[in-house]
């Protein structure tokens, strides 16, 4: 029998010290088994305008810094992910209650972002532009904005991070980071690594040139209300979004806001019907549905609806819900209770809503302690108010359709926007899909989570949203300039304008 590392295990491999994870009000549990895992001193609300000028100050030095090389901190880095990544993946497992493989894959995508940062940090290419004007030449050029803070969530707790922090450190930006107060050990973790990256890479990196904020939703209102603070990239619900946007934009801030998703996928007649299951199952059940991209709507044609909804039925009866470190499981735990709360819930008001509920049972698979329960299958009538809501928990609602037409409108016809898919063999179809679908991420015959590093994420429709990790997402970090330059011995001016000098 394997006998699984404690907590202190995973805590000191990390390099956490006790001291620093002991004498504190802020309890840390794990939902493995519902254990207090370290208790926290939070960071002193007074505290964070030194914090604020720390990385202002870092601010004026980094953007001197050449681009390249401020690549190569980010290359040291990945470096040192790779050398922490079993450890640090099982301290997601231990405080987000990822699986196993889950743990380590979101630590892969922080590497793989690093790789992608470093190469970043040569292309960060203007345009060069024609003017109308002889003797001028127009050029497009990218500077550092200043100061970024980052707030995540508890269901990516480091990979969301990465995403914005590579990305900031090449384009010559600081990072405040605010993560989730259900996940700051792996917060803290990152930054042991991140301290080891700056040794190796010397001098080049200023004081406060990332730093950690631990608290609760009044430290994250700090840095968003932040004058000094030019951009707050911010992941969660689209309740926070509702709050943060407004706030970041009243004092004329910019905001990359990575929110609810909602997602959907249509299920055509020409579907391949056993890659659409397994495409389902993975999206649906994933992180015990609480990914931002975890299919939640599908949408069914009428026509095969009985045997997909049979076929899913048989499949999520067969699923391992159980303790994430062990070998085999493939649904962990909910967060906490208040998130299994919620999800019965929201089948309570299924059914009342004319729902037919399948699963979502509370279980006993895994510790004492812990938040588990069995993936629910809902098939409902119609889109419904508590479809068009999104529950973070593994419940998939399910309905049918007659024309596609209908189908796209119900596909859109949710405030949120982040990600869809569409399974169909018919090129018609497909196009006409990725036309229509409003959201950020629009897939064909794959499911709407497993977003990859080199495609922009996000895109959230209901506040206007914005993109971090790959494609051109490196412009929300950067300020553009339009520079002219005369290389002619004249300066034209207005029409019949004449003076000397």
């Amino acid at each position: 029998m394997t006998t699984l590392p404690t907590a202190a295990d995973i805590l000191s491999a990390c390099g956490l010290e006790p001291a620093a994870l002991t004498g504190g009000p802020m309890a840390v549990h794990s939902p493995i088994n519902g254990a207090q895992i370290a208790a926290l001193t939070p960071t002193a609300l007074e505290d964070i305008p030194a914090i604020r000028a720390r990385s202002v100050a870092a601010f004026d030095v980094w953007r001197k810094v050449p681009a390249p090389r401020r690549g190569e901190l980010v290359r040291l880095l990945g470096e040192e992910l790779r050398a922490a990544k079993d450890a640090l993946g099982a301290l997601v497992t231990l405080e987000a209650g990822k699986i196993t493989s889950e743990g380590l894959g979101e630590v892969q995508e922080m590497i793989d972002i690093c790789d992608f940062a470093v190469g970043l940090s040569r292309q960060l290419y203007g345009l060069t532009i024609a003017s109308e004007r002889p003797g001028h030449v127009m050029r497009e050029t990218w500077h550092p904005l200043g100061p970024c803070a980052v707030i995540t969530a508890f269901n990516f707790p480091v990979a969301v991070w990465s995403w914005n922090t590579a990305l900031a450190l090449v384009c010559g930006d600081p990072v405040i980071w605010k993560p989730s107060d259900k996940s700051p050990l792996t917060a803290m973790a990152c930054m042991e690594i991140l301290r080891r990256a700056v040794e190796r890479f010397g001098d080049d990196a200023p004081e406060g040139l990332v730093q950690l904020v631990i608290g609760q939703a009044e430290h994250g209102a700090a840095l968003v209300e932040a004058p000094d603070i030019p951009l707050v990239s911010a992941t969660g619900s689209t309740r926070m979004g509702r709050i943060v946007g407004p706030k970041v934009a009243e004092r004329f801030g910019r905001s990359i806001l990575e929110l609810g998703g909602n997602n959907a996928m249509i299920v055509a007649p020409s579907a391949d019907i056993d890659m659409a299951v397994r495409g389902i199952v993975f999206s649906a059940v994933g992180t015990a549905g609480q990914r931002c991209t975890s299919l939640r709507r599908l949408i069914v044609h009428e026509s095969i609806a009985d045997d997909l909804v049979a076929k899913l039925v048989k499949a999520y009866a067969s699923l391992p819900v159980g303790d994430p470190r062990a070998p085999g499981t493939l649904v962990g735990p909910l967060i906490d209770t208040s998130a299994l709360d919620r999800m019965q819930a929201a089948l309570a008001r299924a059914q009342s809503e004319g729902g037919t509920v399948h699963g979502g049972a509370v279980s006993d698979a895994g510790p004492k302690g812990g938040a588990y329960v069995a993936p629910a299958l809902v098939e409902m009538p119609a889109q419904t108010d508590v479809v068009r809501e999104e529950t973070f928990a593994p419940i998939l609602y399910v309905m049918r359709y007659s024309d596609f037409d209908q189908a796209l409108v119900m596909q859109n016809g949710v405030p949120q926007g982040l990600s869809s898919c569409i399974f169909t063999l018919n090129l018609r179809e497909a196009e006409a899909f990725l036309q229509a679908s409003d959201c950020g991420i629009a897939n064909v015959n794959i499911g709407p989570s497993g977003a990859e590093i080199g495609g922009a994420f996000g895109g959230e429709k209901e506040t206007g949203g914005g993109r971090e990790s790959g494609s051109d997402a490196w412009k929300g970090y950067m300020r553009r300039a339009t520079n002219t330059v005369n290389y002619s011995d004249a300066l034209p001016l207005a029409q019949g304008v004449r003076f000397d000098v």
